[in-house]
């Protein structure tokens, strides 16, 4: 198992260096100039050429490429050209918030397209089995922003003044924020990888009401993430439901199973104990790329809901050609990406004991 994670781990460098050359290659070809953008009507040529010499981007793409490369090993990130922020202070402001998004999709998805994968597979040819894959198929065909808009007008609209009110916006109610672990414990002049994951605490949610105890912040973040979950859920819990409901019957017709039935063990045992757990490993598959997706950014979900998530913050960073942001999202989200597949791979041994990562 180790050798497996080391080597895993150390086929990681290659993946990583040629994300981050596509990355890095096409999004300097994507037509359109980043001064113009920045600058408007002000980007003359002079200023324009000061702005290319500022930021290094008049020198060929493989020079920039080496000095991006060396930078990003010192841990620098470069600064964005349309804040001149470091982009480590954007993704630890961003991320936290898809990361929660994601969370809370999977959650509900993983849960519910289990659920009814199993009560499809077992009551399979009803009238149950054809309604639960009949959602399933339209759970698929349903865009993510119209049934986020259509959430958002039952939830927050008709059912307005009803105790089903759900938030349709915005991450909190108004007035309420996180609050700062480096000023709650002292560390405000704190810098590079310290103040980045002290960021990243305070951002998180959950983490953040840990330490500070502010428990009515966490229920009425999580009352706010019910909609765009379900919204971004949808999708992978029809697409679950229907992996579920095929893995299931391919494992209930296998001899073992009935040989479990003729010894006399309940249904319950039959299908929880020997059945799930075979059936287990193409699901797991689904989940983790679904997980993986769902961590690029729900683009369309964050806009709607208008959450400040990494979706929003590349779109605008691809449309406003703030290269050092793209690259940055890009990279941490292959990283976590990578992790997920890692993590996906693992479980393969734990569900099935005849397969060897070794």
């Amino acid at each position: 198992m180790i050798q497996f994670i080391t080597r895993r781990l150390l086929l990681l460098l290659p993946v990583v260096i040629g994300i981050l050359l596509v990355t890095f290659t096409i999004v300097r070809l994507i037509p359109g100039d980043p001064c113009v953008v920045m600058l408007g009507e002000k980007a003359t040529r002079e200023k324009c050429d000061e702005f290319m010499a500022r930021y290094g981007m008049d020198k060929p793409i493989p020079v920039q490429f080496v000095r991006y490369l060396s930078n990003l090993a010192q841990g620098d990130f470069g600064n964005s050209l349309r804040f001149g922020r470091p982009v480590v202070d954007l993704i630890a402001e961003r991320l936290p918030m898809t990361i929660e998004l994601t969370i809370g999709a999977m959650l509900f998805s993983t849960f519910f397209g289990i659920l009814l994968g199993i009560i499809s597979a077992l009551k399979r040819n009803t009238i149950i089995d054809t309604v639960t894959m009949i959602l399933a198929n339209i759970g698929i065909s349903m865009p993510v922003f119209w049934l986020g808009l259509m959430l958002a007008y039952v939830f927050a609209l008709l059912l307005k003044d009803t105790p089903f009110f759900i938030p349709p916006s915005a991450r909190f109610s108004a007035g309420m924020t996180l609050t700062s672990l480096a000023k709650y414990w002292g560390l405000e002049n704190v810098s590079g990888l310290q103040k980045f994951i002290l960021d990243f605490m305070s951002n998180s949610v959950i983490i953040n009401v840990i330490f500070t105890g502010n428990w009515k912040i966490l229920k009425d973040a999580a009352w706010h993430l019910i909609l765009p979950s379900v919204a971004v859920g949808t999708i992978p819990l029809a697409i679950i439901a229907r992996m579920t409901r095929s893995s299931l019957l391919e494992v209930l017709g296998l001899e073992y199973i009935r040989t479990a039935r003729a010894k006399g063990l309940i249904e319950r045992l039959v299908i929880a104990k020997h059945a799930m757990r075979n059936a287990m490993i193409p699901i797991v598959t689904i989940i983790g790329i679904e997980t993986g997706a769902l961590l690029s950014g729900a683009v369309l979900t964050e806009t709607v809901f208008t959450l400040p998530g990494v979706g929003t913050a590349l779109k605008d960073a691809i449309l406003g050609r703030d290269y050092p942001v793209v690259q940055g999202f890009t990279l941490v989200i292959a990283l976590i990406f990578v992790f997920v597949n890692l993590v996906v791979d693992i479980s393969y041994a734990y569900l099935d004991p005849r397969i060897r990562l070794e």
